[in-house]
C-alpha cells in the first residue's frame, strides 16, 4: 500500500496506524507505520527526535488503553471515529479523527489518524458531537443548573446515566484526602443485579485493604488518559498487570466490566464517576457522552462543596469547632416564631468557664485558646448528638431534644468529671428540663441562671480561685 501517496493529499499532522490483530479477537501490537511532513515535523518538535517510520506509537504517543481500543475499532473493525478529548497531564486538548483503510497484510488492520492538539478547549468542537451524545448532555445540564435540590437532582442524573450506559451500577464517589475516606456522593443500582451499594465495599473489612487505599491507585492506573475502561477479559488481564491490587477487589465484587473517569476541577481530583456492568456494545458512545458530561458534573459538585463549605464557615465557631452565636440566634428565631419545634421533654444547658480570665492574663491568651477548645471537645464527647453553641467568650449553650432528666444529670456529671482531668479546666453548669408548653426563652433564663448560681457556688468553696 502506498502510504506516502495516500498522506499527501492530508494538510493536517496525519499518520498511518497498524495495528496486529489476534485470532481470538485481542490485538497486538500498534504501530505508526508511516507520517506526513506535519506529522513528522511535530514529532521532531515535541519528542526531539526524528520519526521512524513502523515505530511502536508508545515511542512517540502516550500511552494509553482508549487510543488503543480506538485503533482496534477503526483499524480492525472498520469504524470510523472522531473525538474531542483532553490531555490533563500535558494540559492539552485533542481533536482526534480515525478513518479505517484497507489492508493486503494478513492479520493486520491500518487506519489514517488525523489529528489537532491545542492548548485550550475550542467550544464548537466540544460541541460537535452526535446528536444522542449531545441530548444526554444536554439533559444533565438543564436538570443540574434549574435544581433547587441539588442532592436530590444528583440522584437522578446518576440514575439517567446508569440507563444510558446499561450497567449495573453507577456511582459518584467522593474523597476526603485529610480523613482518607470515601464519601458516596450519589449511586443508582440496578435491581437485583448481585452488586452491593458503594457504602459496603467502602466498609474497611470487605476488602483486604482499605477501599481508599484501592481508590489511590486510580489516578496511576488513569495515566496521561481521561478515564479507564475494561470491557473484557483482556482489558482485564491488562489490569491485573497494571494495578492487580484494583483486579482483585473487582473480582472480588462480581465486576466484569466498569468504565471510571475522575472528577477534576482546577487540576484537583475530588473524586470518580463509574459505571459499573455497562453494555459493551456502547463503548465509544458511553465515552464520549461520559467525557463531556462529566465536566458539568465535576463544576457543579465543586460549586455545591464550596457553598457547603461556606455555610459550615459561617455557622461555626473556627476555634472550637462547634456552632456560633449567629447559628444560635438564628435557631432561637425559628422557635420562638414557630416555624420549627423541639420534641419534648428538652434540656437546656449552659456551661461557663471558670477562671478563664486569670488563665488568660497569667499563662497567656494561647493557653486559654487552648482550654477553650479543650472544653468544647469535652461537650462535644457528651452531647455529641445535640447542638452545641459557643454564645460568648467562654460560655457554651446546649439543647438537647428528647434528654430527659435523669440522662442529663449523668451527662453533666461525666463532663465535670472529664474536665477536672485538665489543669486549669472547670465548668459552671446549669440545666433546665423543659415540660410541655414551657417557653424556650424562660428555660433558656432559667438554665442561665442556675449556671451563675453554680459559678457563685464553685468562687465560694474556692475563693482563692476568684479573680478579679
Amino acid at each position: 500500500m502506498d502510504f506516502d501517496t495516500i498522506l499527501s493529499e492530508y494538510k493536517t499532522t496525519t499518520c498511518i496506524m497498524s495495528v496486529e490483530k489476534f485470532e481470538n479477537g485481542g490485538y497486538g501490537n500498534i504501530r505508526i507505520v508511516a507520517g506526513n511532513k506535519p506529522h513528522c515535523d511535530d514529532m521532531l518538535q515535541t519528542m526531539h527526535k526524528p520519526f521512524v517510520p513502523n515505530s511502536p506509537y508508545a515511542e512517540y504517543f502516550p500511552q494509553d488503553k482508549n487510543f488503543e481500543d480506538f485503533c482496534y475499532r477503526c483499524a480492525i473493525l472498520g469504524q470510523p471515529l472522531h473525538t474531542y478529548v483532553p490531555l490533563p497531564q500535558m494540559g492539552l486538548w485533542l481533536n482526534m479523527f480515525l478513518l479505517p483503510l484497507n489492508s493486503d497484510v494478513k492479520n493486520t488492520g491500518y487506519c489514517l489518524y488525523s489529528y489537532h492538539v491545542s492548548p485550550a478547549a475550542d467550544s464548537e468542537q466540544r460541541a460537535s458531537l452526535s446528536a444522542d451524545t449531545a441530548s444526554a448532555v444536554l439533559q444533565t445540564c438543564i436538570k443540574l443548573r434549574g435544581s433547587t435540590d441539588i442532592l436530590r437532582t444528583f440522584r437522578d442524573v446518576i440514575e439517567d446515566i446508569r440507563h444510558l450506559c446499561g450497567s449495573d451500577h453507577c456511582c459518584i464517589l467522593l474523597k476526603n484526602e485529610k480523613e482518607r475516606r470515601c464519601i458516596n456522593f450519589c449511586e443508582s443500582l440496578k435491581p437485583d443485579c448481585g452488586l452491593l451499594s458503594i457504602n459496603a465495599y467502602i466498609n474497611e473489612n470487605f476488602y483486604d485493604v482499605p477501599f481508599f487505599d484501592i481508590m489511590q491507585t486510580w489516578d496511576k492506573t488513569i495515566g496521561d488518559s481521561t478515564c479507564v475502561i475494561i470491557k473484557d477479559d483482556q482489558d482485564m488481564k491488562w489490569l491485573e498487570e497494571t494495578n492487580p491490587v484494583w483486579h482483585k477487589s473487582l473480582k472480588q465484587s462480581g465486576v466484569k466490566s466498569i468504565v471510571l473517569f475522575p472528577l477534576s476541577n482546577n487540576n484537583v481530583t475530588m473524586g470518580y464517576i463509574w459505571a459499573i456492568n455497562f453494555n459493551v456494545n456502547n463503548t465509544v458512545k458511553i465515552k464520549e457522552t461520559l467525557e463531556l458530561t462529566t465536566f458539568f458534573i465535576a463544576s457543579e459538585i465543586s460549586n455545591y462543596l464550596l457553598l457547603q463549605n461556606l455555610e459550615t464557615l459561617s455557622s461555626m465557631d473556627l476555634m472550637t469547632g462547634v456552632k456560633n452565636r449567629n447559628t444560635m440566634n438564628v435557631a432561637m428565631d425559628k422557635l420562638v416564631s414557630g416555624k420549627t419545634k423541639l420534641k419534648y421533654p428538652y434540656s437546656v444547658i449552659f456551661a461557663d468557664l471558670n477562671g478563664l480570665k486569670q488563665v488568660n492574663d497569667e499563662k497567656g491568651h494561647a493557653s486559654g485558646d487552648e482550654l477553650l477548645k479543650s472544653a468544647a471537645a469535652i461537650l462535644q464527647k457528651s452531647f455529641g448528638d445535640y447542638d452545641i453553641y459557643r454564645v460568648g467568650g467562654d460560655e457554651f449553650m446546649i439543647i438537647a431534644e428528647g434528654l430527659d432528666k435523669r440522662a442529663l444529670n449523668r451527662k453533666v456529671k461525666n463532663i465535670k468529671t472529664m474536665a477536672s482531668e485538665i489543669d486549669d479546666l472547670c465548668f459552671a453548669v446549669g440545666t433546665h428540663v423543659a415540660q410541655e408548653g414551657e417557653d424556650i426563652r424562660s428555660v433558656m433564663r432559667s438554665a442561665d441562671e442556675k449556671m451563675y448560681e453554680d459559678k457563685k457556688n464553685f468562687y465560694l468553696e474556692h475563693p482563692e480561685l476568684k479573680y478579679r
